[in-house]
């Protein structure tokens, strides 16, 4: 049973917003946390934000809180980018775990969807 989906992805131009959607089932729900994730090429994947299923609290990486925002609307978590650069394309994933940063603490995984950034 698929647990998390994410959409939203695309092309953009450099300075261009986008907001990325994840789809979350009552079974991740259940977890501490949604977190959004992103993966570069040839690098590991990055913590960017989370958000508690319990409280609604947030917590976002140092590297994108002035640009990213998470929020939860139901049982949809979203990640508002803004002002999209070079350093930001990469496979987007939203996941369901314990509430940190660190991926090794997330347990459930959306597909990822893809952000490329160019003009």
């Amino acid at each position: 049973q698929v647990q998390l989906v994410e959409s939203g992805g695309g092309l953009v131009q450099p300075g261009s917003s986008l907001t990325l959607s994840c789809v979350v089932s009552e079974f991740a729900l259940g977890y501490y946390a949604i977190g959004w994730f992103r993966q570069a090429p040839r690098k590991g994947r990055e913590g960017l934000s989370i958000i508690s299923t319990n409280d609604g609290s947030t917590h976002s990486a140092d590297s994108v809180k002035d640009r990213f925002t998470i929020s939860r609307e139901k049982n949809t978590v979203y990640l508002q980018m803004s002002g999209l650069n070079a350093e930001d394309p990469a496979v987007y994933y939203c996941a369901a775990g314990a509430g940190s940063l660190r991926p090794a603490e997330y347990h459930l995984w959306g597909q990822g969807t893809q952000v490329t950034v160019s003009s």
